[in-house]
């Protein structure tokens, strides 16, 4: 993680859609994403809001806004502390949050949220992670690729918040090197980006966009080329759930 002369920019595209199961009710999504760059580093973070937790949407909101703000400017040599420490953080102000009636611990499962993050710096980085969705590190040189991968629980959709009070028994790290381009994805997405496992990636979806994007030098275009991608028949078939998709172009 060390390095600071590289101060390269990085291409980020990301599209948000809402699932057909929140239009149907007439709901909002509850998916949220951040990102920053600065002298070389990227920071970037995808969050869902659970479903059933009132405030889910703020406590995605609130998770990846802090630690963008957060990890962008924190020691890399200790990293991992950095990432803890921004997470309570986030915990602390919502203990306070106005909507929090009770204002202890108690309250935080109506904030309750995934998180998927990813700090890196001249290739390598670092996926933070606690609950479903997926992050993607891929080197196109050699066709290899790191994921880190959704977690639930005993059924398929339990799945684990930051907000639990033993949230930290959750987070996970995995480390990447020499990637070319990074994907960060909700849980609506990943059931049409993996094969079963979540150990080999779906032909057909990742890669192709992958390689479009590193194409596509308009913004808008690959933007709107990737929602497009999220609203298909066969995407809302696949899953009713809100989908977020992000790319980071490295190279």
């Amino acid at each position: 993680m060390r390095g600071m002369r590289n101060k390269k920019r990085y291409r980020v595209v990301v599209a948000t859609t809402v699932g057909p199961y929140h239009k149907t009710k007439g709901l909002k999504g509850q998916d949220q994403f951040a990102y920053k760059q600065h002298k070389g580093r990227l920071v970037a973070l995808v969050s869902d809001g659970a479903g059933s937790a009132k405030y889910g949407k703020i406590g995605a909101k609130c998770v990846c806004k802090k630690l963008a703000d957060v990890l962008i400017k924190a020691d890399l040599r200790q990293i991992k502390q950095e990432i803890i420490n921004a997470l309570e953080s986030v915990r602390d102000e919502l203990l306070v949050h106005r909507f929090n009636k009770e204002k202890n611990e108690n309250g935080l499962i109506d904030f309750a949220a995934t998180v998927v993050g990813v700090v890196c710096q001249n290739g390598k980085g670092l996926f933070f992670h606690i609950g479903d969705g997926a992050g993607i590190a891929l080197q196109k040189s050699d066709n290899t690729f790191v994921i880190s991968e959704p977690e639930n629980g005993i059924f398929s959709s339990e799945t684990f918040f930051y907000t639990m009070d033993d949230w930290k028994d959750s987070l996970r790290f995995t480390n990447f090197e020499k990637a070319d381009s990074l994907f960060l994805m909700t849980d609506g997405v990943t059931g049409f980006a993996f094969k079963k496992d979540f150990q080999m990636l779906e032909k057909g979806f990742l890669p192709p966009i992958d390689a479009f994007l590193k194409n596509e030098k308009n913004t808008k275009k690959a933007t709107r080329a990737l929602k497009n991608t999220l609203e298909t028949p066969k995407a809302r078939s696949l899953s009713g759930d809100d989908k977020t998709l992000m790319w980071v172009g490295l190279k």
